[in-house]
């Protein structure tokens, strides 16, 4: 193993992170991985690597990070106003890193959160096949923990493939950020909402409250009520919508519970997820509607664009 980086600045919570442990479920352990999977596996395929490999993912501020040898990196997902030796580095593209050249960010710009590969991957704990973090057990990643100043970021291997600098993903194909609709399909237990409660959910404005985290985003915004008798409990997804006695919805996101009994009323589409995971508390949204089909063609179409970097 070579190492290829030394934080400096860890940035206020940057973890490694890759496709997590979906097959861990029914052991009750959290699926993890990449909040932003679009984000993380493009960055990966920019440097040649695997989409699986892991990745930093690094939330509202970005680390300080110095080369110890000469490395090939992508940053994708928001916009965290990258610099390398103090000028601004592309987004979104493979870029080299000379020995001693300094990678550090500005300050948030959009987005919430910001992925970093290496060509090679990077070097990490594994637990139960996955080397992301879960911060809960503390497993997977940095020794189960947040990136602190001080250490060496590792490359797994030698790259598979020649570095090259450049591959870059085009604006257009990259998912839209700025716009914070998140489109759903009806969930299971849709019909425990009265038909206000239905418009509220796919028409009203709701805003992500300061309860947000890798678990999950509790949404300020209007009540919704629902009823019928309390549920068994039962497995969930990343997206699902979940409404509490309180009639607070809450979003799941990459490190949510395996199951619960809160009434899903809606489940956001995967091709909608990468937007949902750079929301930051305040931000406003709305759920629209969708059905099978169209949900389908938007997933096909961000595969479509991954398609464009292998």
């Amino acid at each position: 193993m070579t190492s290829v980086l030394r934080v400096i600045e860890p940035g206020l919570l940057t973890t490694v992170q890759d496709l997590g442990r979906p097959h861990a479920i029914g052991a009750g352990v959290q699926p993890g991985g990449a909040m932003d999977r679009f984000a993380h596996r493009a960055a990966n395929l920019m440097v040649g690597n695997p989409e699986g490999d892991a990745t930093l993912e690094c939330t509202l501020t970005g680390p300080q990070m110095v080369a110890e040898h000469s490395c090939l990196v992508a940053i994708t997902g928001g916009d965290l106003d990258p610099r390398v030796n103090g000028q601004a580095a592309p987004t979104w593209t493979g870029i080299f890193l000379g020995q001693g050249d300094r990678l550090t960010f500005g300050g948030r710009r959009s987005g919430g959160r910001v992925y970093i590969a290496v060509a090679g991957g990077i070097e990490a704990d594994r637990w139960l096949g996955s080397a992301s973090t879960n911060l809960l057990a503390a497993r997977g990643g940095m020794h189960g923990r947040t990136l602190k100043a001080g250490d060496q970021i590792s490359a797994a291997r030698e790259p598979t493939r020649p570095s090259v600098s450049g591959r870059h993903l085009i604006e257009r194909l990259r998912p839209q950020y700025t716009d914070h609709t998140l489109f759903a399909i009806a969930g299971p237990h849709v019909r425990r909402l009265d038909s206000q409660g239905r418009s509220l959910l796919f028409g009203a404005t709701f805003k992500v409250s300061r309860e947000a985290d890798r678990m999950g985003y509790r949404l300020d915004g209007p009540r919704l009520a629902t009823s019928g008798e309390e549920l068994l409990s039962f497995g969930l997804t990343a997206g699902a919508v979940q409404v509490p006695h309180g009639g607070q919805p809450i979003l799941l996101m990459a490190d949510h519970q395996t199951a619960g009994g809160y009434p899903v009323v809606a489940t956001v589409v995967s091709a909608s997820m990468p937007v949902a995971a750079q929301l930051i508390p305040g931000d406003e949204l709305q759920f629209k509607e969708l059905t099978l089909e169209p949900a389908r063609q938007m997933r096909l179409a961000l595969a479509a664009a991954l398609d464009t970097l292998r």
